[in-house]
């Protein structure tokens, strides 16, 4: 608590002062690009990595970075990611979304060992957190039964970018998204996958069917709409 506290004394003594015209920006509203789905995992920060400002990305972040599909209710109640999906596509008017899974992620590691038959001895997961990963049954199915992006790397690496892909399916449930997604000029899905080891993003390269490092070359395919 005490390295928060400070930061937030040194972000008020030196940076604060330089963006005044920012923050008065703020406040007249947010108009953000991007819809950013990712996880919880506290080493994945994406304004970092993708060097951008407050401002820049609507974030929705949760364990395992799942997008429950259209209508999935607990007791009647829609849950919140539908809600954030509606608001930045429907309200904020984003154009793109971004779905960013990441190296050695918990909720993949537990899907994937709750998935193994070779495991015998299952993990005794908290309530809420099993609960939470029946949202993921669908990534381990796909995992288990259709070809992986890339096996080089390792089974839970593999399923979290399997992941990805699912739920890039599952937020065209959303009818709002589909809509938009179709009318092609309006909204672009992509799949991101981050390696918290190196710092790395890879982006998921349709003709190739699998994630491959962003840098200069992929950036300018992706800039021509090729990946």
């Amino acid at each position: 608590m005490r390295k928060l506290v400070e930061g937030v004394l040194d972000f008020k003594r030196r940076l604060q002062p330089h963006m005044s015209g920012l923050f008065a920006e703020f406040s007249k509203g947010q108009r953000p690009d991007c819809l950013f789905v990712g996880c919880s995992d506290s080493r994945v920060v994406p304004n970092l990595f993708s060097s951008t400002n407050p401002g820049d990305l609507f974030v929705m972040r949760n364990v395992g970075n799942i997008v429950p599909p259209a209508g999935t209710t607990v007791r009647g109640d829609m849950l919140s990611e539908g809600a954030a999906v509606e608001f930045a596509v429907g309200v904020l008017g984003v154009k793109h979304i971004i779905v960013c899974g990441h190296s050695d992620c918990g909720a993949m590691r537990a899907s994937h060992t709750m998935a193994d038959p070779e495991v015998k001895e299952k993990p005794q997961l908290p309530p809420h957190v099993a609960g939470w990963l029946r949202y993921g049954a669908q990534s381990v199915e796909r995992f288990q039964t259709l070809p992986v992006p890339d096996p080089k790397w390792s089974p839970v690496n593999q399923l979290s970018q399997v992941n990805v892909l699912q739920q890039l399916e599952n937020l065209m449930t959303y009818n709002l998204v589909k809509q938009k997604v179709l009318d092609s000029t309006h909204l672009e899905l992509h799949a991101w996958w981050y390696d918290v080891g190196s710092g790395d993003v890879f982006v998921y390269d349709k003709l190739y069917r699998k994630f491959v490092l962003l840098d200069d070359v992929s950036a300018r395919e992706l800039y021509e709409g090729i990946v």
